[in-house]
């Protein structure tokens, strides 16, 4: 992991072997480029900031993916949120941070160490508005009792904030799902083959689904 101060509106990284070069975008208008900020480049699995930390930054993912998670007592996990290329996370109400914060894959992310002036708090708000309603529709999903339900929501969820027409990419694994849905790692699988089955998805390979019949997904989550 390294990090670098952010002077140049784009970058170029790799994103991973074998994989085309990712070009890092220009900072969303959540936060102003020129505000100071850190660009932070992580290895997958690597730890962005733990639970229990003080929460000094916020953090707007430049490409890759991030997931939030807690232990549980019983040394389960439980993941409560992914975070996409353009999404911010690390709002806490007490200074302290009460999940943990790890890349998925390879990751950049920008670092906002100091708060957001008075140019830009409206869209620091709507920033942490839009977790919290991300935070909100995840709990209906993981309420949902049918397995297929909670990863039919959570395939159109992934198209939706990808901004893409029918090609999810998830770069997550099949156990981050079922961390995240509340399900066993062979109920997600089972589920993605029914679906394959039944015409509704293609896996075109295990980190991309095509969405072959969105209106019936959806119709499975109303």
């Amino acid at each position: 992991m390294f990090a670098q101060a952010a002077t140049a509106p784009k970058l170029t990284v790799p994103f991973g072997a074998g994989q085309h070069h990712a070009e890092v975008r220009r900072a969303p208008a959540s936060f102003s480029p020129d505000q100071p900020h850190q660009v932070m480049f992580y290895d997958a699995n690597a730890e962005i900031y733990a639970q229990g930390e003080q929460a000094t930054a916020l953090y707007q993912v430049e490409f890759g993916a991030v997931r939030l998670y807690r232990l549980l007592a019983d040394g389960r996990r439980q993941i409560s949120a992914f975070h996409v290329a353009g999404e911010v996370f690390g709002f806490e109400a007490d200074g302290q941070h009460h999940f943990f914060a790890e890349a998925v894959g390879q990751a950049c992310i920008r670092v906002f160490r100091k708060p957001a002036g008075e140019t830009n708090w409206r869209q620091t708000l709507a920033a942490a508005l839009a977790a919290l309603v991300r935070a909100q529709e995840h709990l209906l999903v993981i309420g949902r009792q049918n397995a297929a339900e909670r990863v039919a929501a959570f395939l159109l969820d992934m198209m939706e904030r990808q901004n893409s027409d029918c090609a999810v990419q998830l770069p997550m694994s099949r156990t981050d799902i079922g961390d995240y849905l509340g399900l066993t790692i062979e109920t997600v699988s089972r589920t993605f083959s029914k679906f394959r089955s039944r015409g509704l998805v293609r896996l075109v390979n295990t980190r991309t689904v095509e969405i072959l019949d969105a209106a019936t997904l959806r119709a499975m989550c109303d």
